[in-house]
């Protein structure tokens, strides 16, 4: 199966200069746990987490409206193509200790995968297990 087949195809995505508060409320109004930075031309810069909010601002004691995003997001972001196998997906998952993939299509975002995606397919409930047992299990999780 091809991650197409499982992705989530509407994308939320914020721009490097807003405001981690507004990346805040956006995680809060539609109930997930990530969203890719992007460029005005949709081609993917960082993605910035729930974690990343907590740990990278708030915790560091900077303003939520003043730290623009590009400031906290991660920037090496680990992508898969929507042609890429489900297989290959939750291996990188379990490899690179995350739960959520953007899937990028010539440099551009075209949808994002999640454990819980490839989790609700009965066909891979067992990858998903094993992805998230190994992401859970480290210590050091990014």
């Amino acid at each position: 199966m091809q991650v197409k087949e499982l992705m989530r195809g509407s994308v939320i995505t914020v721009d490097p200069g807003d405001a981690v508060s507004s990346a805040a409320r956006l995680l809060y109004k539609y109930n997930i746990g990530a969203l890719p930075v992007c460029s005005d031309d949709g081609r993917i810069k960082g993605i910035v987490t729930d974690r990343d909010i907590v740990l990278r601002c708030v915790a560091a004691e900077a303003d939520p409206e003043k730290t623009p995003i590009r400031e906290i997001m991660t920037r090496n972001v680990v992508t898969v193509s929507p042609s890429d196998d489900v297989r290959e997906a939750t291996r990188l998952m379990a490899t690179d200790q995350i739960r959520r993939l953007p899937v990028v299509d010539e440099g551009k975002v075209v949808g994002m995968l999640s454990l819980g995606d490839i989790s609700k397919s009965h066909n891979y409930s067992m990858e998903a297990s094993k992805a998230l047992t190994e992401i859970s299990s480290n210590v050091n999780r990014k």
